[in-house]
């Protein structure tokens, strides 16, 4: 018999304003008593759902239960920024792609499958415009290092015949409001998403397929003849084959230990206020999105629904090992937010923000997932390396093909992959990946 113990579950440091904002299309029960299927899933995230949808499709007539250990939407999921991306973040530098041109082609093409992947399921599952939007997406420059950053991106983006526009500051300012950009890179293959409402749509339309119990962690799992058992607190689900999609917690059940990295990005997002009041000449068009032409740098959104409109803005990072933060921290970053928003958008210096809150980060020293079969029918769809939305939808998908015994070009790219680098011990790895956060976010400058 193998038993594992999970010590630690997840924890949401801050409210996510876009969970905050979401609607709750259907209700999700607790698990109760012992539950047997075909098919566990850990995690309904991203990897999670996507696995249960490829599932569906291979195995249709298998038995799914998905557990959650928060609320659906509530968790890392719902606290991102909501940008699927097709084109790493930036060609030439390897920030967010592992830079050599070969691989950036097979990474642009694998992302474009999972995108096409949750295009499916956005139509199938009757996803709105706001929640799944192909509007694409532009890399914003504040610096003169940032727009090198852009030049040598767009001359990437040339190279690989992939469709782009530059924008100088007068188009910026007329997309933004803004005078605070000098220029930006426009590409068309993004996908902004609302990330609680596109989890919680997602989880809606497997519901009527898939049993799905939320609020129930899981804090042990056991193998015995054969048989995988997840135990939860008030129950448990056995099941011969289990898939892990819990990206960077998937250390905490006993695998890939001292080689994933846990940072946290930081992230708030204004009360609503008036799209008209508040008009192009403050913060522009209705609905827009910014990647920093530095990576570490500043994501900025602005939404608007119902004739109120908000702006979310993300910056600043951390590498930390534990999975609760202080309100202390929280307010200390919010504090930053501040000031990132308001010079930007001075005009909205008396608009407060309403919510304020972390993101759990998962990342290899080699930019590699934690993907394949741990061990005999435990599968692992885990570290997403920056991109999650992408990348673990993709592992999900790939996780289910793995574990039935199908194939695909993808997933035989995914297998040849080395396993995670080992990081150096603690506290080192605190000390030295945090002094390397604080150089680039200086080195960054007004990009952040």
């Amino acid at each position: 018999m193998i038993t594992t113990s999970v010590k630690r579950l997840p924890v949401e440091n801050g409210i996510s304003g876009w969970e905050a904002i979401s609607q709750r299309s259907f209700p999700v029960g607790s698990l109760e008593g012992n539950v047997t299927a075909d098919w566990l899933i850990v995690g309904a995230g991203f990897a999670g759902l996507s696995a249960a949808r490829r599932l569906l499709q291979l195995r249709p007539n298998d038995k799914i239960v998905i557990v959650e250990a928060s609320e659906v939407g509530k968790g890392t999921s719902g606290r991102n920024s909501g940008f699927m991306i097709d084109v790493p973040h930036n060609l030439s530098s390897g920030e967010y792609s592992s830079g050599s041109a070969d691989a950036t082609r097979l990474e642009m093409a694998q992302n474009r499958s999972a995108i096409a992947f949750a295009r499916e399921a956005a139509e199938e599952y009757r996803m709105s415009r706001e929640t799944f939007d192909p509007a694409g997406k532009i890399n914003a420059a504040a610096t003169g290092r940032g727009m090198k950053l852009n030049i040598s991106f767009g001359q990437s983006l040339k190279g690989a015949g992939e469709a782009h526009t530059f924008l100088d500051a007068a188009e910026m300012r007329e997309i933004t409001g803004s005078d605070y950009y000098l220029g930006g890179v426009y590409t068309p293959g993004a996908v902004l998403i609302q990330p609680a409402d596109y989890i919680r749509d997602f989880a809606a339309g497997l519901s009527r397929r898939v049993e799905i119990f939320e609020r129930s962690p899981v804090t042990a799992l056991k193998r015995d003849n054969g048989t995988w058992t997840a135990v939860c607190p008030r129950g448990s689900v056995s099941a011969p084959k289990v898939i892990l999609g819990v990206n960077g917690h998937i250390d905490d059940f006993g695998h890939y230990r001292g080689r994933l990295m846990h940072f946290y990005g930081y992230a708030s997002m204004t009360a609503p206020f008036s799209a008209e009041e508040f008009g192009r000449k403050v913060s522009g068009r209705d609905r827009w999105a910014l990647l920093p032409a530095d990576a570490m740098g500043a994501t900025v959104r602005k939404i608007t629904s119902g004739g109120l409109s908000r702006i979310a803005l993300r910056t600043r990072w951390t590498y930390d090992t534990t999975i609760a933060l202080t309100e202390r921290r929280l307010r200390a970053m919010a504090e930053e937010h501040r000031h990132s928003l308001d010079a930007r958008f001075p005009g909205l210096k008396g608009i407060p923000f309403d919510h304020s809150w972390a993101g759990r980060i998962c990342l290899s020293l080699n930019h590699v997932p934690a993907f394949g079969e741990v061990e005999e029918g435990l599968y692992s769809a885990c570290c997403e390396n920056g991109l999650g939305t992408v990348k673990s939808t993709l592992a999900g998908m790939l996780a289910a093909e793995l574990a039935t015994g199908n194939t695909s070009q993808h997933l035989e790219e995914f297998k040849t992959q080395p396993q995670p680098s080992r990081i150096p011990p603690e506290p080192f790895a605190w000390l030295g990946i945090n002094a390397v956060i604080r150089l680039q976010e200086l080195r960054a400058g007004r990009e952040g």
